[in-house]
C-alpha cells in the first residue's frame, strides 16, 4: 500500500465517522421532536438511527454532549440562527423566527432546559451557551441599530437594550413550553416590537 492510500484510508474513515455523527444527530433531532427533552435518550437515539448504544457512546459520550452537539447542529441549519448571528438582521424577521420556534417544541425543549442546566460549574454546554448569548447580544444589538440608530425611542442605546431583547426571547419561550394554549409567542414579541417603537399597542 503506498502512503498515498493510506491517506486516502485515513480520510475515508474520518468521512465515514463524520457522516455517522451526523446521521445520529438527525436522529436525535427526530427523537427529540416527537418525544421531548426526556425521551431524547440515547438508547432511543440509537435504535432510530440502527446503532447499539455503545455506538452512539463512541460518538457522543454523554446525552448532554449530543444534546449540545444538536443545537450547533440547528444554528448551522436554520438559516434564520446564522442570519442573526452573521449579519444585521431586521427586527421583523426576528418576529419570523419566534414564529417559526412554535413549530419545533422538542428543539425549544431541549434548548431552554440546557440553557438553564448549563449555568452550573463544569456543564458540558456552559462554553456552548456562553458563546452564543455573546454573540446573539452582539447581532441583537445590530440590528436594534439599524432600526434605531444610536437611540432607541426609549433613550436607550443598542447595547443597553440587547441582552432585554433576547431576554424577552427566551423568556417568551419558557413560558410557551409551561402553558402554550395561554401564551402566543408570535403576537406576544410583536407587542414587544410595538413597546420599542414608544407606541401603544
Amino acid at each position: 500500500m503506498t502512503s498515498h492510500d493510506r491517506g486516502r484510508g485515513v480520510g475515508g474513515r474520518a468521512t465515514r465517522s463524520e457522516d455517522r455523527r451526523a446521521e445520529i444527530i438527525q436522529a436525535a433531532l427526530e427523537v427529540i421532536a416527537e418525544r421531548g427533552y426526556r425521551g431524547a435518550t440515547q438508547a432511543a437515539v440509537a435504535e432510530r438511527v440502527g446503532l447499539t448504544q455503545q455506538g452512539v457512546l463512541h460518538h457522543f459520550p454523554s446525552k448532554e454532549d449530543l444534546l449540545v452537539a444538536v443545537l450547533e447542529a440547528r444554528d448551522q441549519w436554520d438559516v434564520a440562527s446564522a442570519a442573526l448571528h452573521d449579519c444585521v438582521w431586521p427586527l421583523e424577521m426576528m418576529a419570523q423566527l419566534v414564529e417559526y420556534n412554535a413549530t419545533r417544541p422538542g428543539i425549544v425543549q431541549v434548548f431552554t432546559v440546557l440553557a438553564g442546566d448549563s449555568v452550573t460549574e463544569g456543564h458540558p454546554a456552559r462554553p456552548y451557551f456562553k458563546g452564543r448569548y455573546r454573540s446573539v447580544r452582539a447581532g441583537a444589538a445590530e440590528s436594534l441599530r439599524a432600526a434605531y440608530g444610536d437611540t432607541l425611542p426609549s433613550g436607550l442605546t443598542p447595547e443597553q437594550a440587547a441582552p432585554l431583547l433576547v431576554a424577552i426571547m427566551d423568556g417568551l419561550q419558557l413560558q410557551w413550553l409551561h402553558d402554550p394554549q395561554a401564551v402566543d409567542m408570535t403576537e406576544a414579541f410583536r407587542t414587544f416590537l410595538v413597546l420599542l417603537e414608544g407606541k401603544s399597542a
